[in-house]
């Protein structure tokens, strides 16, 4: 009799210790999905994403784009980063996107968390590429050029640029990023040949500030005022007053 109470005891022991485990791991797995839940900023999406909250609300984490690139440069996060948990992303200086003209990720996507609308992957905005101009080895004062020949947008979103130097009769060939056309795809940071990737792509929202609406920048105005003052306008004509008037003697206004 004894025994029997004791195993009984014993049981009931085990499955409340159990109980008690489940719901610890699972209290910690709720709060590990929740905090990477939250919007990631700094990762890089596929091609045709959403803005991060709206990107979050509809992706399913089905993994169909990750299958559908032939590249291999799309990757699930894994739980534990700091990237949200079975969401897609990609790292440049790994495997860039490299700009499938018929986008299989965004075909892929059952739910539109990947624009549908998108069908010219050159207006993908994956991120955006900005220069370490005192690693870049163009800015130091050597011929590379690298990232401008590797761009898929060249001539748009980089473009080699003329500078001169301060204390040398040769200039420098520098190249610039151009934000309205930049794509994010990231062969550019790939192919850079420094240690460490002179360019690099984030997300556009880290690096580019906003004006403000209360500024108002009066030149870009469409206006009679305004297009006077533009190069090769023809200036406006003010009647002259009549030559030689002793306005002061006569009480005349000028």
């Amino acid at each position: 009799m004894r025994d029997t109470k004791t195993s009984r005891r014993e049981f009931l022991g085990k499955l409340a210790q159990g109980t008690a485990l489940a719901a610890t791991g699972g209290f910690v797995w709720s709060y590990l999905l929740a905090s990477q839940a939250r919007a990631a900023p700094f990762a890089l999406r596929p091609p045709g994403a959403l803005p991060e909250t709206d990107y979050h609300a509809k992706c399913i984490k089905c993994g169909q784009c990750v299958r559908a690139c032939p590249f291999d440069t799309l990757k699930l996060a894994a739980a534990g980063a700091t990237i949200p948990i079975g969401t897609p992303y990609f790292i440049p200086r790994a495997v860039p996107c490299y700009m499938c003209p018929d986008i299989p990720c965004k075909v892929a996507c059952p739910t539109g968390a990947l624009d549908p609308k998108l069908s010219d992957i050159a207006q993908a905005r994956m991120g955006l590429a900005v220069i370490d101009s005192e690693n870049c080895l163009s800015w130091r004062g050597l011929r590379c050029e690298v990232c401008y020949r590797v761009c898929p947008v060249k001539d748009k979103a980089i473009t080699v640029e003329h500078h001169p130097r301060r204390v040398s009769k040769h200039a420098m060939f520098v190249p610039i990023v151009h934000s309205d056309h930049c794509t994010g795809c990231g062969v550019c940071e790939k192919s850079c040949p420094t240690q460490a990737a002179a360019i690099r792509v984030v997300q556009p929202s880290l690096v580019q500030g906003r004006i403000g609406e209360h500024y108002r920048l009066g030149w870009t105005v469409e206006s009679p005022i305004t297009q006077e003052f533009r190069p090769g306008a023809t200036p406006r004509k003010v009647p002259a007053k009549p030559g030689g008037l002793d306005y002061l003697n006569k009480g005349g206004e000028l």
